[in-house]
């Protein structure tokens, strides 16, 4: 799997494999227009790329898959925050080849240096995938 760098700089889209460029641009909460928004805690759009930011999985804002409303309710707080992270802080984006849909890139994102994923699981807003526990069923 071929792992490739994706920036915004200055209002130019990079990508170079190997290059690690800090981004500053503001996201919205996904509706019909996407291009840089987030959809919920683990999957966002930049720059018009469907990213799934791997190593993390978050609750289901849409579905309620196993947890009912107060699913939908730690869905929606997990994906305020990462709104907020990367609202509020620089940030790099890593990409990794397709996810198994392949309609979405396989990426790690960072805020000062720590992995977005890392933060949300710190704050109990996330699970580690894809061997973590969903708590939030029970």
């Amino acid at each position: 799997m071929t792992t490739d760098q994706l920036h915004h700089v200055q209002g130019h889209d990079l990508a170079q494999q190997g290059v690690a460029v800090e981004s500053t641009i503001k996201f919205s909460m996904c509706g019909s227009a996407r291009y840089s928004c987030v959809v919920d805690g683990d999957t966002i759009w930049f720059e018009g790329r469907n990213l799934r930011l791997q190593s993390y999985d978050t609750p289901e804002p849409y579905t309620a898959i196993c947890g009912g409303s107060a699913e939908v309710a730690l869905a929606k707080k997990a994906s305020a925050r990462l709104l907020d992270l990367l609202n509020t802080n620089a940030f790099t984006v890593e990409t990794f080849g397709l996810d198994g849909t392949g309609k979405r890139t396989l990426a790690t994102v960072r805020v000062g240096g720590r992995d977005v994923g890392d933060i949300l699981i710190s704050e109990r807003l996330a699970r580690h995938w894809p061997d973590g526990d969903e708590w939030w069923c029970s």
